[in-house]
């Protein structure tokens, strides 16, 4: 048995279920924070550019160095001097790319700490706080709007990221795995108070660093090089197809519903009845992604989070075609938008179950961060391609019949790359190639331990809808 396995193969203890907790309310600060920040383009610049420094820094310390920076960038928004909007702007998109580089390491961190039976289970868990993350910082920050104006809702985020941050520091451990292979200083006693907070004892030297075959590789090797080229293609592009689906249902449904009721062949709704029913459709995708992070929660128990992924991509071809189809019955559109969430949600909070394993320790931050700035890249371009698709006549059946086949089309990548890391022959139980020893002295006291609750979350933080991401002039008040 190997070091990962004797944490992922045992119940889940106390000590585990809190870095899964802290991780899970991070994502929810950034959740703030990117309401506050200046969009897609900050956050996936941040995870492609910043997201590497975990391979070099540790997943603690770059956690760290995020929220602090996050919080200076809440800060001077609040400060933003109500003549210069383009400071405004500056600072959002500051906070945009320290929350973009902050969500890969909180994934790989509670990844590598929760147990292999429970990891899919746990990351649909956390994947209810990406839409009830989203409707409830809407809900905040109009509210802060409001009631204390414009800077309030950033003054706001940083303190909510400030409380985090002190928390993180207490209690968010570095990556077991991170130790061993890279040994900064002090990575012995860290170890070591990990090994305690879990119920193992104390070991003289760490264990010996995972040697892969053939010859060194670099970063850039480990996630291109060889099998590993097609993987990060099909990941990649499997992601790419889902993020396009998604900010395509998150920004447009609400403007397509108002667009139709208001058209006078259609009946002519009032504008603002029209706006209600539109926004009433995008909270309904919202509670579906609830819904859909729920099953994926409770049938990754049973089936292989791989292949649920690509279950979940299917389902939404068949939600997307359904939505399209009874688009212009009301009542039964805001029905079937509640489908439309389940896929979109769901999906988001599968991939983030599945990245972390694809990649080894030494690469694995570089991997699912610049996995997510691709994907990022993509959420920028769909709605504005599918703007341009809509002012050139497209209809909104056929547009949501399009991205249903192109999330078909993630569900074959995710079938591909299954098959792939199946086949694999020097594949773990998890699908990762970690293959740090654990110390027979700690085995035979994980034999001794007595059984803990089984965790009930895991991490990983995701994107949030787009649609409700704007901010106020400071000097107009217009959004």
């Amino acid at each position: 048995m190997n070091l990962r396995e004797a944490i992922a193969s045992q119940p889940m203890r106390a000590f585990q279920k809190r870095i899964i907790g802290i991780c899970i309310a991070l994502p929810n600060a950034a959740d703030i924070g990117y309401f506050l920040s200046a969009g897609t383009f900050g956050m996936g610049l941040g995870a492609i550019v910043i997201s590497p420094l975990a391979d070099k820094i540790g997943r603690r310390k770059h956690i760290l160095m995020c929220l602090a920076l996050i919080c200076v960038g809440m800060a001077a928004s609040a400060l933003a001097p109500t003549s210069s909007f383009p400071f405004l702007l500056a600072a959002r998109f500051f906070a945009g790319l320290w929350i973009g580089a902050l969500i890969p390491s909180l994934n790989i961190l509670v990844s590598e700490y929760s147990s292999d039976a429970k990891r899919g289970t746990a990351m649909g868990i956390y994947g209810i706080g990406l839409p009830a993350g989203a409707a409830t910082g809407g809900f905040i920050t109009t509210f802060l709007l409001n009631a204390w104006g414009w800077s309030a809702p950033f003054w706001f985020g940083f303190t909510l990221t400030a409380i985090l941050f002190v928390l993180a520091y207490l209690w968010l451990p570095e990556s077991i795995l991170y130790l061993v292979e890279k040994r900064p200083a002090g990575a012995l006693e860290a170890y070591n108070k990990i090994g305690a907070k879990l119920g193992y004892p104390n070991e003289s030297a760490l264990p010996a660093a995972h040697v892969p075959a053939g010859k060194p590789q670099n970063v850039v090797q480990m996630i291109f090089g060889g099998k590993m080229l097609g993987r990060t293609l099909l990941l990649w592009f499997g992601y790419a197809c889902l993020m396009a689906a998604f900010y395509f249902a998150n920004t447009w449904t609400p403007r397509l519903v108002i667009t139709y009721l208001t058209n006078p062949a259609n009946g002519g709704m009032d504008a603002k009845a029209a706006q209600a029913i539109g926004n009433n459709a995008g909270v309904l995708v919202a509670v579906g992604g609830v819904v859909g992070a729920l099953l994926f929660a409770l049938l990754a128990r049973r089936i292989h989070p791989r292949v649920l992924t690509a279950y979940t991509l299917l389902w939404g071809l068949a939600a997307y075609v359904i939505y399209a189809n009874v688009f212009r019955s009301t009542t039964a559109a805001l029905i079937a938008a509640v489908g439309v969430g389940i896929a979109a949600n769901g999906g988001v909070a599968a991939f983030y179950a599945i990245s972390p394993s694809v990649y080894p320790t030494a690469a694995r931050g570089t991997g699912v961060g610049w996995m997510v700035g691709f994907g990022r890249i993509v959420s920028i371009l769909a709605p504005i391609v599918s703007g341009y698709l809509i002012d050139g006549g497209m209809g909104s059946q056929t547009l949501y019949q399009i991205y249903g086949v192109i999330l078909a089309i993630g569900a074959a990548l995710v079938f591909v790359l299954h098959r792939s890391m199946k086949s694999d022959s020097t594949a773990m139980a998890e699908d990762t190639p970690d293959t740090i020893v654990w110390p027979a002295s700690t085995i035979h006291s994980m034999a001794l331990t007595r059984p803990l609750m089984i965790s009930m979350t895991n991490v990983i933080a995701a994107p949030t809808p787009s649609i409700r991401f704007f901010a106020r002039s400071p000097s107009t008040g217009t959004t």
